[in-house]
């Protein structure tokens, strides 16, 4: 029971990987608080993650509010004894465009949801942590963030920064027992990301969906896309006692198709 008598926060929680990371920490004896947009998709994820009740509960919010994220994490204190031990900021979204083509609103969205969304919480957690002496803090970048991808120029940037911001709180909280680090996956089967992507490089590589699959998977070593379950193992164990030398890392889950 890795996690027993810790409580963690998840954002981004009615996605795939976000619900996947919720269920792993309660299933190895966690508390935990989960949020995204819509409370009935929450309430759903809560109901088939802990059928009783008792380890999962959750609050919509959106992460670009500041007053609503006040309330997510107000919510998470009450709920579970008034402590976070563990953040995972999964919450982000994904965009395409030649760059001539993209507008400002879509470019200030998508930096608001992946890198405001994800400064906003990590503000309001980071006095608590203090409070308890220690804290994980795992943040959700790309291996569009390490190498930039083509026609998501605004989503790459917003990515990269994720790593810089990592990077900056690891110094900056180090003294404080807060380990801070990214994971960086690659193409994901079965999420919304994907779903995404594959359907905007349909349209803009005028190419069926077998053949995007069939030209991604070519880039990869490993010979296959990337799983939930693998981005979930990778960001369960940097919020574990495994990790406690890491911090500032941004972790590639990418079938090697990302060395660096």
């Amino acid at each position: 029971m890795e996690f027993e008598n810790k409580v963690a926060l998840v954002t981004g929680a009615a996605g795939s990987i976000g619900k996947g990371i919720a269920q792993r920490f309660c299933e190895q004896g966690a508390r935990v608080f989960i949020t995204d947009l819509d409370q009935a998709q929450i309430d759903q994820c809560c109901g088939e993650i802990d059928p009783d009740g008792k380890l999962c509960k959750g609050l919509a919010g959106d992460v670009t509010d500041h007053r609503q994220v006040t309330k997510v994490v107000q919510a998470a204190l009450s709920e579970f004894g008034g402590r976070i031990d563990i953040l995972v900021n999964v919450a982000g979204i994904v965009a395409q465009g030649n760059v001539e083509d993209i507008d400002e609103n879509t470019w200030d969205r998508v930096f608001a949801v992946n890198c405001k969304g994800t400064f906003l919480f990590i503000r309001e957690v980071v006095s608590i942590m203090k409070k308890n002496g220690s804290g994980k803090i795992i943040n959700f970048s790309s291996k569009s963030g390490k190498t930039g991808s083509a026609l998501m120029s605004h989503y790459s940037a917003a990515k990269a920064a994720i790593i810089g911001l990592t990077q900056s709180l690891a110094y900056e909280l180090a003294d404080s027992a807060i380990n801070v680090n990214c994971v960086c996956p690659g193409i994901t089967k079965d999420t919304g990301v994907w779903d995404s992507v594959s359907s905007g490089y349909v349209k803009n590589l005028k190419m069926p969906v077998e053949q995007i699959v069939e030209k991604f998977t070519a880039k990869v070593p490993l010979r296959r896309l990337a799983q939930v379950e693998d981005v979930v193992a990778v960001t369960c164990f940097l919020a574990s006692k495994g990790a406690d030398y890491m911090t500032g890392q941004a972790i590639n889950v990418t079938g090697g198709r990302e060395m660096h």
